[in-house]
């Protein structure tokens, strides 16, 4: 596990920076349809655009923010549990989260191959082959999939996954 975890790190990094680039895509499409609409360029297709990039910074940003502990979590109830049972729940929530996102993961990587072998289009004025901003959504479940996977194994093993972490059922500190 050692080995895998700086290149885990690396491709929960390079995911985040993606999605921020995604988001700087998706300023600029939202700025240039402003000035589209004030100077009458005749660009077409940027609220379209300006969607995909959105919706890539949020699925490309999935895995990172997992690790780092900043999703919507279930860590008001663990808290309060005692601490036999917070282990199990901690654990059933980590492979409830695992089989969930592989299945999103399945589906949208099937999306993109349907979406491929059709030559599905988006239906506004760029046609823009839907297969293009679905494959980040597949590449960011795909992320979190792993990033799951990763959290269950470091919960197995004891191990810290995120900073804040300390790698023990209980929230205790580690006796090394």
């Amino acid at each position: 596990m050692d080995t895998l975890r700086p290149w885990l790190d690396r491709c929960y990094a390079l995911l985040m920076a993606a999605s921020a680039v995604a988001m700087v895509v998706a300023f600029a499409a939202v700025i240039l349809g402003v000035a589209d609409r004030q100077f009458a360029w005749g660009l077409r297709g940027l609220d379209a655009y300006a969607g995909y990039a959105i919706a890539a910074a949020l699925f490309l940003a999935l895995p990172r923010t997992l690790q780092r502990g900043e999703h919507l979590r279930v860590t008001l109830l663990l808290h309060r549990l005692p601490a036999r049972w917070r282990a199990r729940f901690e654990a059933a929530c980590l492979g409830g989260g695992l089989l969930l996102s592989m299945g999103l993961a399945t589906y949208a990587t099937r999306l993109v191959w349907v979406s491929w072998t059709t030559h599905d289009v988006a239906p506004g004025s760029d046609a823009t082959p839907l297969w293009l901003p679905q494959l980040t959504m597949a590449l960011g479940c795909a992320g979190l999939a792993l990033a799951f996977a990763d959290a269950c194994a470091c919960r197995w093993l004891g191990r810290p996954f995120h900073p804040q972490d300390t790698g023990t059922p209980d929230g205790a500190p580690r006796s090394e």
